[in-house]
């Protein structure tokens, strides 16, 4: 009876809060606080043991709207929206199909979203499914956008993320680049490595193009595709694009192309030379037996000395002493 009791007063509280709170109802709020983040307990759902072998025992999602069985399809993840200051409050659904009590443990994932969960340490009965409320509480000074968070909830060496994006009333800016664009090749086969940067405050489902030139016309051609991958507000992460059959042998040009929504677009350049290892291996043995040759012909041949010619030397004319006059006498002789 008490958790008939319990699931009967979340009932009737719960669709009396709003999704966003104006700051003059956060004092009530905060006054029915215990009553708010109270568990409810589901009463026993009509699945037996076969339904439990096709799969994991127990699960975690976000709680169905409607209030009925939760399934894939009900909410791939919490969705909540508010200005900054205000108080948000939602539920996630812990189920347990085997036939005894499963205790799970709740936390707040990583992502700067501020999680208060009603408790901490959940014990659901055999084929039940336990509601568990939390609030997301925005920070005043919070930047607008889109900030992605999650509520995780583990047991028996099993943990699960229940997702969680809160959407703060403001502008918004949608951006990303492309970094880092690299190929190697990988006998045969090539890779393309690449990293993505979401550079503006929006959560982005990025999509790609590929483009590769060479010197002899088109080489690669893909069409844009969603990539496997959501992207939060500042968060980079590297990626591998497979190229099975490369060039043997050009000089490739390559172009990626990302798109998100909102308009984000961002391009990237790269040059890839495919070389054959034969080719490689020809050269080399080329280039090898000509630097030996030459080395041969340097070693073999003698070198010859050539005399430099010597300086031949002119005697220099000798000078004549000069012979002395001879001198006159007053009497007209000569000694």
């Amino acid at each position: 009876m008490p958790s008939r009791i319990r699931a009967a007063v979340h009932a009737a509280i719960h669709p009396a809060v709003p999704v966003a709170l104006r700051p003059a109802a956060r004092v009530a709020v905060r006054a029915c606080v215990s009553a708010l983040l109270a568990v409810s307990l589901v009463g026993p759902m009509p699945w037996g043991s076969a339904a439990a072998a096709d799969g994991p025992d127990w699960s975690a999602a976000p709680a169905a709207g409607g209030g009925g069985t939760p399934g894939a399809g009900d909410r791939p993840y919490v969705y909540l929206e508010g200005e900054p200051g205000a108080v948000l409050e939602d539920r996630l659904s812990v189920t347990n199909r085997s036939e005894h009590p499963r205790t799970v443990k709740l936390r707040g994932g990583d992502g700067g979203v501020r999680i208060a969960l009603a408790e901490r340490r959940v014990t659901v009965p055999p084929r039940t499914r336990a509601d568990v409320p939390f609030t997301v509480t925005v920070p005043s000074d919070a930047v607008p956008g889109e900030h992605p968070g999650a509520v995780m909830v583990s047991s028996g060496g099993r943990e699960v993320a229940v997702r969680l994006r809160l959407r703060i009333s403001g502008a918004t800016l949608s951006a990303l680049s492309v970094e880092d664009v690299t190929v190697q090749d990988h006998g045969g086969r090539a890779a393309i490595h690449y990293a993505l940067v979401n550079r503006g405050n929006t959560v982005l489902t990025p999509r790609l193009a590929v483009r590769a030139d060479g010197l002899f016309g088109q080489v690669l051609r893909r069409a844009p595709r969603t990539l496997p991958v959501e992207l939060p507000p500042g968060e980079r992460v590297r990626l591998t694009e497979s190229w099975p059959d490369p060039p043997v042998l050009d000089s490739v040009d390559l172009t990626l192309t990302v798109t998100a929504g909102e308009g984000a677009h961002a391009t990237a350049t790269a040059g890839y030379t495919a070389v054959p290892w034969w080719l490689l291996a020809s050269v080399a043995t080329a280039s090898v037996g000509a630097g030996g040759g030459v080395w041969l012909l340097r070693v073999r041949r003698p070198r010859r000395r050539t005399s430099r010619p010597q300086p031949q030397h002119q005697p220099e004319p000798q000078q004549q002493e000069p012979q002395p006059q001879p001198r006159r006498t007053g009497a007209g002789a000569t000694t």
